[in-house]
This record gives structure tokens, C-alpha cells and sequence, in this order.
């Protein structure tokens, strides 16, 4: 009998059984339980997050009163078109720009020096962790009202400190550089902290034993520092970086409780975008046009946060070549 005959004998396996109603429902559930997890986020983002976002998108083609929030008239992008030609637009985004810089890089390199300070064993090194947390903690109605007493012109403790050692007294709150230290002083004092819980956290995250490599290689710790913690650390820094540009850009409550002016003083010297929308849209009323500022301060986020990332990848590139 030939090899094809004897396979022809043979019996045809029998059909796979058909799966029960019940068991396909039970194949359907468990394909989509991991979307039913995930589900509330996405419905609060939508709600909270993506629905507003939207639909200030919307409002921001219209004029729009305070006062008579349903009655919408079509402007295109005249709301854009007006808004960059209002001096007052550039001189807050200027002021945002310089009390962006001035906060953001002190704060992230003090926060990198305190989290490599307790990076080592130290005594009461839990205590030092909360307190760094504190102003973290503290409200920023508070904190900004205390400094804006530190700051006074006539009795303020700083202005004080100053006369001490020959200097005159400095006007916080109508000089434009002074002021806008004064505010970045608030904010670097708030934030950190923060960063530098987060840079510990990614410090103790690196092995040990590239520091036990470095240091038997004779390398110092500062050494240490710039050939081990910083290319370990680049994946933090950057994200410390984008979430402090995002801050900076939002920067509403310390310019506002500072001197209690939506203008950002006399001459709009520390008026930051936050506060510009928010004159624009509950000073004078005009919610279309605080929406196109508002969408304005979005882009400019995306293209900061971009142009973060394009830099970052092509250091990393360039090393990688290297």
C-alpha cells in the first residue's frame, strides 16, 4: 500500500468543538477588561481636559462678553490678529520669557547641588528631605504674601539686610528687574525642593557600582559628579526641564498676589501671560480674546516642549556616535 493510500485511510480529525455562547462571552469580557481599567481616565480627561480645551478653541474665534456669555458674534482670527498687535501681548511674553529663565535655572541647579548633598550619608537626612518639601507644600497665597512683606520698599526685612552693608533701598515692586526677582524668588523658593526630591530619587537610581568603578579609578566626587550622576541623571533633568518650562509659562498666582494687581505693576513690568488672560478675560471682560491667549500659551508650551526634546536627541546622538 502506497505512502498516499495510507493517508487517504486514514480518518479526517474531527472539527475543533464550537466555543459556548458563555465562553465567548468570556473571551469578549477579558479582551475588554484592560480598556474598562483604563476607561475613567480617559472619560475625565475628556470631560476635564480634552471637551475644554476644544472648545476654548472655539470661543476663541468669536467675540465673547463676560456679561453676555451667549450671545457669540464670528470673528475669525481677529482675536489672534488683535492680540499681536497689542503692545501689552509682547511685554507679557517678554516678562514670561525673563522671569522664566531667571526662576527656572537657579532653581534646577541649587535643586541638583541639594539632592547631590544628600545623596550621601547624613545625619538627619529624613529632616532635611521634609523640610525641603515644605515650601513645596505651602500655599501660594501665603507664600507670596510673605514675601511680598520681605520685599517692601520702606520696611521691608530685605531692603533692611540691604542698608546694613551701604546699599539703598530697592523698589521691589516698581523697578522691572527688581520686581521681576522679586517674583522668581517666590518661585525658585517653592520649587526646589521639589526638584531636588525628584533628583535624589533618580540618583539613588544609578548603581553603585559605577561610583565604586569611578572612585577606584582615582576619580574625585566631583568627578563622580559630572561623569556618573549627570549622563545617569539626563533622563530626569529633562523631565524637571519641560515640567518647569510648562510652569513658567503658566505663571499666574505669585505676580497676581504680589502687589494684588491683575496689570503686573504700574507699567505691566512683571505681568506674566497668565495674568495678561486673565485681565483680558475678567478685567475687561473680553473671554474670546483671553481664549486666544490662552490657545497661544498652549502652542508655545508645544513648541518649548519640542524644541526641549529635539535638543536632548541630538546630544544624545552626537554621544552615541561618540
Amino acid at each position: 500500500m502506497t505512502l498516499s493510500a495510507t493517508a487517504a485511510a486514514r480518518p479526517a480529525p474531527p472539527p475543533p468543538p464550537t466555543p459556548s455562547r458563555e465562553q465567548r462571552t468570556r473571551r469578549l469580557l477579558r479582551g475588554l477588561s484592560p480598556y474598562a481599567y483604563v476607561a475613567p481616565f480617559f472619560a475625565l480627561f475628556a470631560a476635564f481636559g480634552l471637551f475644554p480645551l476644544l472648545y476654548t478653541a472655539y470661543v476663541s474665534l468669536f467675540r465673547v462678553e463676560l456679561q453676555t456669555p451667549n450671545t457669540m458674534e464670528w470673528r475669525g482670527l481677529d482675536n489672534y490678529t488683535a492680540l499681536f498687535h497689542d503692545e501689552f501681548f509682547w511685554t507679557a511674553l517678554r516678562n514670561t520669557f525673563t522671569i522664566g529663565v531667571i526662576s527656572t535655572v537657579p532653581q534646577l541647579m541649587m535643586a541638583l547641588g541639594l539632592a547631590h548633598l544628600l545623596n550621601y550619608r547624613l545625619r538627619g537626612r529624613t529632616f532635611f528631605r521634609v523640610a525641603m518639601l515644605l515650601p513645596y507644600a505651602t500655599s501660594v497665597a501665603a507664600a507670596t504674601l510673605v514675601f511680598a512683606q520681605l520685599f517692601g520698599r520702606d520696611y521691608g526685612l530685605i531692603n533692611w539686610a540691604l542698608g546694613t552693608v551701604g546699599i539703598h533701598p530697592v523698589d521691589w515692586q516698581t523697578n522691572t528687574w527688581a520686581s521681576q526677582i522679586a517674583v522668581s524668588t517666590i518661585v525658585t523658593w517653592r520649587w526646589t525642593g521639589y526638584n531636588a526630591l525628584i533628583y535624589l530619587a533618580g540618583m539613588q537610581s544609578i548603581p553603585g557600582e559605577l561610583y565604586e568603578a569611578a572612585e577606584i579609578d582615582g576619580a574625585s566626587r566631583w568627578r563622580q559628579f559630572l561623569h556618573v550622576t549627570l549622563p545617569g541623571l539626563r533622563p530626569t533633568i529633562f523631565f524637571t526641564i519641560v515640567v518647569s518650562t510648562i510652569g513658567a509659562t503658566q505663571l499666574f498666582g505669585e505676580p497676581l498676589l504680589f502687589e494684588g494687581s491683575q496689570s503686573g505693576g504700574i507699567s505691566h513690568q512683571y505681568q506674566t501671560l497668565g495674568l495678561y488672560m486673565y485681565e483680558q478675560g475678567w478685567g475687561y471682560f473680553h473671554l474670546g480674546r483671553a481664549a486666544a491667549i490662552a490657545w497661544v500659551m498652549f502652542l508655545l508650551i508645544v513648541v518649548l516642549v519640542g524644541a526641549n526634546a529635539l535638543v536632548v536627541r541630538r546630544r544624545a546622538r552626537k554621544e552615541s556616535v561618540r
